[in-house]
């Protein structure tokens, strides 16, 4: 679904810049799951993340999908972002899964933003508090699915592995503080993570119903509170 939001949001700048192909930066872009099919549509793409191992998975996974010339891997994070690229140089930008590891958000977003050109759109995708609770409730952790609901990160105790996990009105606050209007808020895999794999991997036809009702309820606002993942997808203020 958050391809699909994406490619939607590529095609729409490509029009509004008059340009077949765009600069895309992808922080925390890792071994480029986005940013290699963003590659083979034409486009740049600048991935910046601090494993090194993730960037040589990248200049591998690059060279298989022949798009090697047209990705940049270089070390480095989010809040030291302009150390390792020029501000006001993107079309896009990307920020997923990196909100949540970072020790000031409000400065992640803004950074992220600051390296847009004027009107350039920008994608985020965070932890949801919503899923995280129901998952260990579900599990029959009840004590941690109420901590993770009055804890201020939203963590369900010392074991766990997310340092943070935001709901969509924190998620759009963020965004309206670094001066983004927010286009459209999607839940991601609403369902996915609740449904038994072997009900996916057993029933015909299961997983396509499935992949189709999770895009049908993304964008309902009543099915973002219970959501594994958010998803933001906005423009920066001209």
């Amino acid at each position: 679904m958050v391809w699909e939001v994406l490619k939607d949001a590529l095609d729409r700048r490509v029009k509004a810049t008059g340009t077949d192909v765009l600069d895309v930066l992808d922080t925390g872009g890792g071994s480029g799951s986005f940013a290699v099919p963003v590659a083979q549509l034409g486009h740049r793409v600048t991935v910046v993340d601090p494993s090194p191992n993730a960037l040589f998975a990248l200049e591998r996974r690059t060279a298989e999908a022949g798009v090697a010339e047209r990705v940049r891997g270089v070390q480095g994070d989010v809040h030291g972002l302009f150390d390792v690229v020029e501000p006001g140089s993107y079309d896009i930008v990307l920020c997923h899964g990196v909100l949540e590891y970072v020790d000031d958000p409000v400065e992640g977003v803004r950074n992220a933003v600051d390296a847009l050109r004027p009107e350039g759109a920008i994608s985020l995708l965070v932890a949801g508090l919503g899923g995280a609770v129901i998952a260990r409730a579900l599990a029959g952790h009840f004590a941690e699915a109420r901590q993770a609901l009055t804890d201020p990160a939203g963590r369900w105790g010392d074991g766990d592995p997310v340092p943070r996990r935001f709901t969509a009105e924190q998620l759009t606050e963020l965004c309206g503080e670094a001066g983004v209007e927010v286009g459209a808020v999607h839940g991601v895999r609403i369902f996915a993570d609740l449904v038994p794999g072997v009900l996916v991997d057993t029933e015909p036809g299961a997983l396509d119903a499935l992949l189709k009702l999770e895009a049908a309820a993304a964008e309902l606002s009543a099915f973002h509170s219970v959501a594994s993942q958010l998803h933001v997808l906005g423009e920066k203020h001209a």
